[in-house]
């Protein structure tokens, strides 16, 4: 591990010098990244300079950006000296966990111990990679009904899907049902070749795209040849009670109040249900009101009921997706 009890002195100019020493040197290869891609990120985020000798690191900039650039060196460190990949995606992610105050400790917290939260699935270990994402995973574990709710990129989707696929190989489901709207954006299903499956797979097609991130390809074949996964439209949904489930709609802004209704009235005994979507894009026609905008206002404050809210803060994709978000967003839009 490395070691956290680091000298840090003020020069005249206030900047702050900080120097890391790190116990494992074959780990700073993938710290660092190919030629230094990862601490260049750093230093371009962050406004520090960082140089590094040997198993030593030092970090200068103002005080608080270099705090900052500390704890994103030490929390991927950890999670390398844990058996966790390091890429640019990670250190992107552990660079916007820095920057928000309300997770001041955890990335410390995590140099010490596993983190707190975190999803296993047989391909991968899922952490959180914003504080929302924490709250979120935390809820998919405990409660029985979530509302995800925000911009693409922010992980409503993918963690919903590897807390199913977690539940559905320890048995404490017996299936995954996945689903979405098939409302077009542009083309309409009558027009597309093919039969109703090859019309619908085109929308389903992230849903499945999550599924084999989560499980080898044969068991994500053999799962839905069963019947255990089951990927299908909204529609296909009508006149079932979902018991046993861990219950997932996606882009559930697209849908009506009456398919909402439908879908929610589904849940049955000893399942879960995770509503996802974004309600500032909707693809319905103009007039038709978004059945995930009309079950937020009527269904707030219910127990057992969670709403999460992501921003574009919480965007975990590239940096570029979450600023083109913001102003999306902004004022006037």
């Amino acid at each position: 591990m490395a070691k956290r009890d680091l000298p840090a002195a003020a020069n005249i100019d206030e900047r702050a010098r900080l120097e890391l020493e790190f116990e494992q040197p074959y780990l700073l290869g993938p710290l660092f990244g190919d030629y230094d891609r990862h601490l260049v990120m750093i230093e371009d985020r962050l406004g520090v300079n960082i140089s590094a000798r040997g198993n030593r690191v030092m970090i200068e900039g103002d005080p608080d950006a270099a705090a900052r650039a500390r704890d994103v060196l030490f929390g991927l460190y950890n999670r390398l000296d844990q058996g966790q990949d390091v890429d640019a995606a990670a250190v992107e992610a552990v660079i916007g966990m820095a920057n928000q105050p309300a997770l001041d400790g955890i990335i410390a917290d995590e140099v010490a111990s596993p983190p707190h939260v975190m999803i296993r699935t047989r391909k991968k270990t899922i952490v959180p990679r914003s504080t929302v994402q924490t709250r979120y995973m935390e809820c998919l574990a405990r409660d029985d009904m979530i509302f995800a709710l925000g911009p693409a990129g922010t992980g409503k989707t993918y963690l919903a899907v590897a807390q199913a696929v977690s539940q559905l190989v320890s048995g404490s489901v017996d299936r995954l049902i996945l689903s979405r709207p098939a409302v077009e954006a542009g083309e309409r299903l009558g027009f597309l070749p093919g039969d109703m499956k090859e019309k619908v797979d085109p929308y389903l097609r992230p849903l499945y795209d999550a599924l084999y991130d989560m499980l080898p390809t044969e068991q994500v074949e053999r799962r839905i040849a069963s019947g255990e996964i089951e990927i299908a439209p909204i529609a296909f949904m009508r006149g079932r009670t979902l018991n046993d489930a861990f219950i997932i709609l996606d882009e559930a802004q697209n849908t009506t109040p009456q398919q909402m209704k439908m879908f929610l009235t589904r849940f049955g005994m000893r399942s879960r249900m995770v509503v996802c979507g974004d309600p500032n894009q909707t693809d319905l026609p103009p007039g038709v009101t978004s059945g995930l905008a009309d079950a937020v206002s009527k269904l707030e404050g219910i127990p057992k009921l969670s709403m999460v809210r992501f921003s574009a803060a919480d965007v975990v994709r590239h940096p570029l997706v979450g600023r083109i978000v913001e102003a999306y967003e902004g004022p006037g839009r």
